[in-house]
């Protein structure tokens, strides 16, 4: 995915869902983004997810950012699952 890093806070960079076909609390999700980074995650409706921006990008001082996203179900044991998107941040004449 490709991003301008003019983009303001709250982009959509993607949107996702997350389905787990057990039932009950085995089958509710929650999903978390590993390390810290300019994006975090938003739902959207049951199991549908938005990674968006949280604060302004500034391609001179990061070009990429690999960005992984955890979900774990309510079940015991819990069981996850990790995907990490590849976000390029395209350059903005800032002169």
């Amino acid at each position: 995915s490709t991003l301008s890093e003019a983009a303001p806070p709250n982009t959509v960079v993607a949107l996702f869902n997350v389905r787990d076909r057990d039932s009950g609390d085995n089958g509710r999700t929650t999903c978390e983004l590993t390390g810290e980074q300019p994006f975090r995650i938003t739902l959207l409706a049951a199991d549908a997810y938005a990674l968006v921006t949280s604060e302004t990008l500034d391609r001179e001082q990061v070009e990429e950012y690999n960005v992984t996203v955890r979900v774990r179900d309510e079940g015991s044991p819990a069981l996850s699952a990790s995907k990490t998107l590849l976000v390029r941040l395209l350059d903005v004449n800032d002169n």
